[in-house]
C-alpha cells in the first residue's frame, strides 16, 4: 500500500477540503509537487527507505483530480485520486473521493478505495473502504484515522485497520516552511502487525521510526 507519512502533499485525496457552500467558487488551479522522504511510510507501514516522489493536481471549486508517484524500489507506485469536498459556514468540512494505488513493478498489487472525510477546526477524520487485489487472492480492508493539527505546525495522528486487515499506529510530527521548501519530521510508533521490526527471538515486534521530509509545490 502507499504513501509517505503524510508529508507528501497530494497523496491522500480524502483529506482535501476545497469548497465552500456559501462563498463564490474559487478559480480552477493546477499545481505540481516534488518531494523526498528519508523513509517512505504510509498509514504506519514502511514502504521504502529513501524515496523521491512527484505529483500533479487539478482543483476547481470543491472538485479535485490528481496523480502522485513514488519510488518503491521495484518500480513506481502511481496513485490516481478524485473527489469533492465542501465547507459549511459553521466550519464543518465534508469530503468524498476515490483513490487507486497502482504499481509498475512487483512491489505490491493494486489497492482501490472509497474515501470519506470530515473536519472541524483542528480535528479531522477519515474512513476508507478498500479492496487489495492480492495477486489473485483479493482481500477487503477498512482504515480509520483521526488527526489533530495545530496552527504552528505540530500534529498527531492515530490510525487503525479493520475487516481483513489489522494493526494500528501513532504518528507525531511537525511541518514548516524553510526557504520556500516544505520541511517535516515525524515520529511513528506502529503495532507488530504493521511493523517490519523483529524482537530478539525473530518474532514481529512493535516498531518505531523517525522520518524526515523535504518538498516543494508549484502553482500554474
Amino acid at each position: 500500500m502507499k504513501k509517505v507519512t503524510r508529508f507528501v502533499p497530494a497523496a491522500i485525496a480524502a483529506s482535501i477540503f476545497a469548497a465552500s457552500l456559501n462563498v463564490a467558487p474559487a478559480a480552477a488551479e493546477v499545481s505540481a509537487n516534488v518531494g523526498y522522504a528519508s523513509e517512505y511510510y504510509f498509514r504506519g507501514i514502511l514502504q521504502k527507505e529513501s524515496s523521491a516522489s512527484a505529483g500533479v493536481d487539478y482543483e476547481d471549486g470543491g472538485f479535485y483530480l490528481g496523480t502522485w508517484a513514488a519510488d518503491v524500489g521495484d518500480g513506481l507506485e502511481v496513485d490516481l485520486y478524485t473527489g469533492y469536498g465542501m465547507e459549511f459556514e459553521s466550519g464543518l468540512s465534508l469530503g468524498v473521493g476515490f483513490t487507486g494505488y497502482y504499481y509498475t513493478g512487483e512491489f505490491d498489487d493494486t489497492y482501490e478505495e472509497v474515501n470519506l472525510s470530515a473536519g472541524f477546526g483542528a480535528l479531522s477524520l477519515e474512513y476508507s473502504i478498500g479492496e487489495w487485489k492480492g495477486f489473485g487472492a483479493p482481500a477487503d480492508y477498512t482504515f480509520a484515522g483521526i488527526t489533530y493539527e495545530t496552527d504552528i505546525g505540530f500534529y498527531g495522528t492515530y490510525g487503525t485497520f479493520g475487516d481483513e486487515a489489522d494493526g494500528d499506529y501513532f504518528e507525531l510530527g511537525y511541518g514548516t516552511e524553510i526557504g520556500g521548501f516544505d520541511a517535516g519530521v515525524a515520529f511513528i510508533i506502529n503495532s507488530e502487525e504493521l511493523s517490519d521490526q523483529m524482537d530478539a527471538d525473530g518474532n514481529a515486534d512493535a516498531g518505531q521510526a523517525i522520518v524526515f521530509s523535504l518538498g516543494k509545490s508549484f502553482s500554474f
